[in-house]
């Protein structure tokens, strides 16, 4: 039945009561021929359905006791159980993100994401630090001003980025980034230096890090990806030149012997100092642009053919010997289609089309804020104190007062006193960091809650097929519940049902011949015969054994397993042998290195008691509960199938 209620699930269940064709009641509701038929081809996928009466009959017998049940967990009202609704809620979020998107906008960001990995873009940039939240005003003026003195000319880009871009990683080689194609930045910066032709410099335009100005340098078409295996003679920056030498020197050498014919996976072993990569004989994994330093990446996509070897190539980290193993292109738009939805999923301009959705909902839902009203509330954050016994505490209680409206969507308002429950709960009431930027964040997170719940709940009145899938899951969880209550719970936690069953049907559970005692596994076949002598002279008990023989020095010496086994499902020792001799030793040159001592051997068959047989007890008692359960179900649900209708359906 588990395995039914899965496939049933995935299959998408959705039934509709009504007069179309009804092929099936239960109780007072129905299904039609139409619903079961979507049900029964969505289990065979991968298949033709079979249309046989037999296989119809089958699956129609199990589909509707799983209508069934679903009906009683209606009737139980399963739905308004507090773990349920969480995890509904929880299953509701999830599902909304794929339909919370405006899918024009986002197919045109796929396309767009792909054509720009046609090209690779060379920029260096200006950066004015600018975090969300904070003060715009200098941080404006300032790259205005560079801006300003760039169009006239009276400064060239390079100095400026020297001198005045907040960006330590780029700031002294004249903000220069490199080569960088489409995915690999965030999106504002991504769109300037695309939009942007070869040899100028963009408009001054903002990102989550500040403010930028790009110029870009160069395009090219995309290169496409290598694989290549490298040979690295390393060194460090604090040896200097001498030691940049001496790698030198070193990797020349190298570089010689494979010309005389040496294999490159031995010279990989025997002379690289990558630690990474000598795991997989010099073997790296496939990279295009922007994944390593430009010379390392210049060198490999300047080799022609898979073989070519490199000369020394100089990097940070010493001298490189690159083997091309090979070049593969971009992949064409339809292979790469899965990837890229998951990397622009993750990307910023996944959070652009967001916007450009929340936008249309708030436009279609008539939203209007009172930027005045966020500004009271602000104030009130901003004058928490800093210190003392409530400092930087956000009580929402200390605001209920505050009902003015922030904003209004959908004709409900949602007042100042409801973003502050908002923050608590998101901060823990804490008010670490920049105010105006931790409050202003948590406001854009807090419309951005409102609009998605408010279009959330919409869904299932919109979207058909949101609202059969919500409903497939609702169905879903709620017969797990039932299932849990009435079957496998009740049998694992049933002490005296299990225990009555156990006494009915105890002639089932028995042991077959074998005998009770230990298995020792040994390390060696030393420490084996230290533990025969021990078991030999009979004066020892097991757990003495493991301390003696277990030192610290040597802490898994001897492992013990004792129990009591059944000989036709024990190969190391037969009942004769262990008749004869109460111990059996098994000893090959490389181990394992074993010792089997039956403390008393069963010829015959015995009893097992309800601890002994528990697993195979809880397991048929919940066979039990269930079959008696689906009979219950049967006679509360009675099933009349239409006959005509069905027999329409066997071909």
């Amino acid at each position: 039945m588990r395995k039914f209620l899965l496939t049933c699930l995935t299959a998408g269940v959705s039934v509709m009561t009504g007069y179309a064709q009804p092929l099936f009641t239960y109780g007072s509701n129905s299904v039609s021929k139409d619903d079961f038929l979507r049900v029964y081809k969505k289990n065979s996928i991968n298949k033709k359905p079979d249309m046989s009466d037999t296989a119809l009959k089958s699956y129609l017998d199990l589909y509707g006791l799983f209508r069934m049940k679903v009906a009683e967990a209606d009737r139980q009202h399963l739905d308004t159980v507090e773990s349920i609704q969480r995890e509904l809620d929880n299953y509701r979020k999830q599902l909304a993100k794929t339909y919370l998107t405006d899918e024009q906008v986002t197919n045109k960001l796929f396309h767009e994401a792909y054509d720009r990995m046609k090209e690779n873009v060379h920029v260096a940039h200006i950066l004015i630090s600018c975090p969300p939240g904070t003060d715009t005003a200098a941080p404006y003026a300032k790259i205005d001003s560079l801006y300003k003195l760039l169009e006239s000319k009276k400064a060239d880009f390079e100095t400026l980025a020297k001198e005045f871009s907040d960006d330590k990683g780029t700031r002294d080689n004249g903000g220069d980034v490199g080569y960088f194609t489409a995915l690999q930045t965030v999106y504002t910066i991504e769109n300037a230096a695309y939009n942007t032709p070869v040899g100028k410099y963009s408009k001054p335009f903002r990102s989550q890090f500040g403010y930028h100005i790009v110029k870009v340098l160069d395009k090219r078409a995309d290169r496409g990806q290598v694989k290549v295996a490298q040979i690295l003679i390393q060194t460090s920056k604090t040896k200097g030149e001498e030691g940049m030498a001496a790698a030198k020197k070193r990797a020349d050498s190298v570089v010689a012997m494979l010309k005389k014919g040496a294999s490159f996976e031995d010279m990989v072993e025997k002379y690289s100092d990558d630690q990474f990569s000598n795991k997989e004989k010099g073997v790296m994994k496939p990279f295009g642009t922007g994944k390593m330093v430009m010379p390392f990446e210049n060198a490999a996509f300047a080799l022609k053919k898979p073989g070519d070897i490199s000369e020394p190539v100089k990097t940070d980290y010493g001298y490189h010997i690159i083997k091309l193993l090979a070049k593969t292109p971009l992949p064409p738009y339809d292979t790469i289609m899965p990837t890229l939805k998951h990397k622009i999923e993750n990307d910023s301009r996944a959070q652009a089309a967001r916007e450009i959705f929340f936008n249309k909902v708030k436009e279609k839902n008539g939203f209007k804020e009172y930027p005045e009203n966020v500004k009271e509330i602000s104030q009130k954050f901003n004058e928490i104190p800093d210190t003392g016994k409530d400092a930087k505490v956000v009580k929402a209680d200390n605001y209920t007062h505050l009902s003015k409206p922030l904003f209004v969507l959908g004709g409900k308002s949602y007042l100042q006193h409801d973003f502050a429950k908002f923050f608590e709960s998101l901060t823990h009431g804490k008010l670490n960091g920049p105010r105006a930027t931790v409050v202003h964040d948590a406001y854009g997170l807090y419309v951005n809650n409102v609009v998605n719940d408010f279009e959330e709940h919409r869904l299932e009145n919109e979207n058909p097929e949101f609202k059969n899938l919500m409903e497939e899951y609702r169905d879903g969880i709620m017969l797990f519940e039932l299932m849990d209550r009435n079957v496998w719970s009740k049998a694992a936690h049933d002490s005296a049902g299990l225990a009555e069953f156990y006494e009915g049907h105890k002639s089932k559970y028995t042991w077959e011949p074998g005998f009770e005692g230990a298995v020792y596994k040994f390390k060696s076949k030393g420490l084996q015969d230290t533990g025969r002598l021990m078991l030999q002279a009979g004066n020892v008990s097991d757990e003495d054994m493991v301390k003696q023989i277990n030192t610290q020095a040597n802490p898994d010496g001897v492992t013990v397993q004792k129990g009591r086994y059944e000989f036709s499902r024990f190969k190391d020792a037969t009942q004769a042998e262990l008749l004869s001799n109460k111990m059996k030793i098994s000893s090959n040159p490389n181990g394992p290195y074993t010792i089997i001592y039956a403390r008393e051997v069963y010829t015959g068959p015995g009893q097992k008691s309800l601890a002994e047989a528990r697993g195979y007890v809880v397991a048929e008692y919940q066979d039990y509960l269930e079959k008696k359960w689906n009979e219950k179900m049967r006679k509360e649900y009675p099933m009349v199938v239409n006959e005509k209708v069905f027999k329409s359906m066997v071909k």
